[in-house]
């Protein structure tokens, strides 16, 4: 009896350690990080249309005008793209209305993995999104969850600056 107590209570002791382990493919969990300027419910515009200095509404609705891009210059912050390693967003810079710089605001970084991961994808992503000048860009091989935010935030920006 007593050697089907000790095996009872070490097999009961070894699937709670079993079941409470952490993996570091289980994503950020509940951690969060600042979003660097702009709402992260959608699109924010800061520069001129134009001539005109306005900013556009979180939404992406346009405020007046004809929506056209010759004259655009200034930044858009893309929406928080939530994915299941953690939030993506980038900031495009507009000038003449080309895009001619994008920076990814937030990345997943819950752990050394995710970091590598966009440590090797955010430049070429980048450089795909300035070659292309819009969001239609490859997803990176090994980065998918995080290509797949880039493009959502980078289109979100492209919306929120009234590029075609």
């Amino acid at each position: 009896m007593r050697r089907i107590t000790i095996w009872l209570l070490s097999t009961v002791a070894a699937l709670v350690l079993l079941f409470s382990y952490r993996t570091s493919t289980m994503g950020a969990g509940g951690e969060t990080s600042a979003v660097a300027g702009g709402d992260p419910a959608g699109g924010a515009w800061s520069g001129t249309d134009g001539g005109a200095t306005g900013s556009a509404p979180p939404d992406g609705a346009a405020t007046g005008g004809s929506g056209t891009t010759d004259g655009s210059s200034g930044t858009a912050t893309g929406s928080v793209a939530q994915t299941r390693w953690g939030p993506v967003q980038v900031r495009i810079t507009v000038s003449g209305g080309k895009i001619t710089d994008v920076v990814a605001v937030q990345v997943p970084d819950g752990n050394h993995r995710d970091q590598e991961i966009n440590d090797y994808a955010v430049p070429i992503l980048r450089q795909e999104a300035l070659a292309a000048q819009s969001a239609r860009i490859d997803t990176v091989s090994g980065a998918t969850v995080t290509s797949d935010g880039y493009r959502e935030s980078l289109q979100s920006a492209i919306d929120a600056a009234h590029l075609r």
